[in-house]
């Protein structure tokens, strides 16, 4: 690139998933896209890995489904929250929803990013090495286009497009450049991340998302590819500060004792991981965010541009998928682009605001580790666990296939001030 200014029709900043997701969309109706990364390799990163059912269906559409499965991706039927011995204390089969997609797949980040970026048509270029630092305006103030630096690029360039998408991270410099303003607040807690199973010739575990309630907070585990799992281990913020990290085996033996069911699934593979180095673990932050817009004239946020919840609903990538999606439907079906993103913003914020809530009580469901927090959260998992009806709109709202959200009432049937007398009975929508 140099510094003449370039057009195109649509650019995309950032090519995670999310991007590469809005590239895939937006090009189908012909449309000439440039997806622009300041990274010149994409990094490895403990996250984007658990696809619910919508994120399936939205892949099957787009034809790359089968080339994903292809990497070795994990099928999971249910997500089953336990005791720290193994104990079953609320189970959400996925097998009940009415959707020919009823499964969760397990997938490398970097799988699925490649399978998207494969699938993209002619009309889309993907730029790496190349940094968004601020958006262009024109008269009337409206975003319409961008301006990068990049590898022997001092001088910048300049390039122009109809549509602006901003998918780069939480911190987006795009975001900012609009002027669309976060809300952003940080867990009381980290979670560490450890990819298990390689250095020992592989490990097994159950097809389920296994998420267990401790005295610690939570452990959740999970298959990957090549008999691969997924650990993460809620931590204090500063549970490895002064030089805890050097600790790491004594710590792993604390938490096989905290957690007994984890012995016989990870005890070795664990204890290889830690003795293989730092490139098996992540210590990261966990924070809930929502942009106040999701749009404004020539500019979209999509992913974690727009939003953040926490891990343990396992809804961060999906959202993002189907931020692509909706943005691509919305421009398809209005001509002028400004309106299309209003369009956008309008349809799509009623539903990331419901994801965030269910993640958030999710999260706090789990995550809790003393107080009245703690004791809710255990009493609204037993009576979701005893009814069926609940346990089955559960389902649906968390794979995104058959949102409905909670009603006030359904809240006090989980904390038992009410009997639900139809616990038992399923419409004939929700029997399937």
């Amino acid at each position: 690139m140099t510094g003449a200014a370039t057009a195109v029709d649509v650019v995309v900043a950032g090519a995670g998933a999310g991007g590469l997701a809005a590239a895939r969309a937006l090009a189908d109706g012909g449309r000439r896209v440039l997806v622009l990364d300041s990274r010149r390799t994409p990094v490895p990163t403990a996250k984007g890995e658990i696809l619910q059912p919508e994120s399936v269906r939205v892949l099957d559409r787009w034809g790359v489904l089968d080339a994903l499965r292809s990497t070795g991706a994990r099928p999971v039927d249910r997500l089953a929250i336990r005791d720290p011995h193994g104990r079953s204390l609320l189970s959400i089969d996925y097998g009940v929803l009415p959707d020919p997609h009823r499964q969760i797949v397990c997938a490398e980040y970097a799988d699925l990013c490649h399978v998207i970026a494969a699938a993209v048509p002619p009309t889309v270029e993907i730029m790496r090495g190349v940094r968004v630092t601020d958006a262009l305006r024109d008269g009337d103030g409206r975003v319409c286009g961008v301006r990068t630096v990049g590898h022997g690029d001092a001088g910048g360039t300049e390039i122009r497009a109809g549509l602006v998408v901003a998918a780069d991270g939480m911190s987006s410099p795009l975001r900012r450049a609009a002027g669309i303003e976060v809300d952003r607040r940080e867990y009381p807690h980290r979670l560490l991340a450890f990819d298990l199973g390689a250095e020992v010739g592989g490990v097994d575990v159950a097809d389920e998302l296994s998420a267990y309630r401790t005295a610690r907070g939570l452990c959740l585990v999970y298959p990957l590819p090549r008999a691969r799992c997924r650990l993460y281990v809620q931590v204090r913020p500063d549970e490895f500060r002064s030089g805890g990290m050097t600790d790491l085996p004594g710590w792993c033996d604390r938490l096989l004792a905290d957690v007994p069911a984890l012995g016989p699934l990870l005890g070795g593979p664990l204890a290889a991981a830690v003795r293989a180095g730092p490139h098996r673990r992540q210590l990261f932050a966990v924070y809930r965010l929502r942009a106040r817009r999701l749009s404004v004239p020539g500019l979209a946020l999509v992913g974690e541009s727009a939003h953040a919840v926490h891990p343990m609903a396992a809804q961060g990538v999906n959202s993002s998928l189907t931020d692509a999606m909706t943005l691509a439907e919305a421009v398809a079906a209005e001509p002028e682009v400004d309106r299309a993103l209003e369009v956008y913003h309008a349809t799509r914020r009623p539903r990331l605001d419901h994801i965030a809530t269910v993640s958030h009580n999710a999260a706090r469901m789990i995550t809790s580790t003393s107080g009245p927090a703690k004791l809710l959260g255990g009493r609204m998992m037993r009576r979701t666990a005893a009814n069926p009806r609940l346990l089955r709109r559960t389902a649906g709202n968390l794979s995104g296939t058959d949102v409905r959200p909670l009603t006030f009432v359904d809240r006090l049937y989980q904390l038992g001030l009410l009997v639900d007398r139809h616990a038992q009975t399923l419409t004939p929508s929700e029997a399937g």
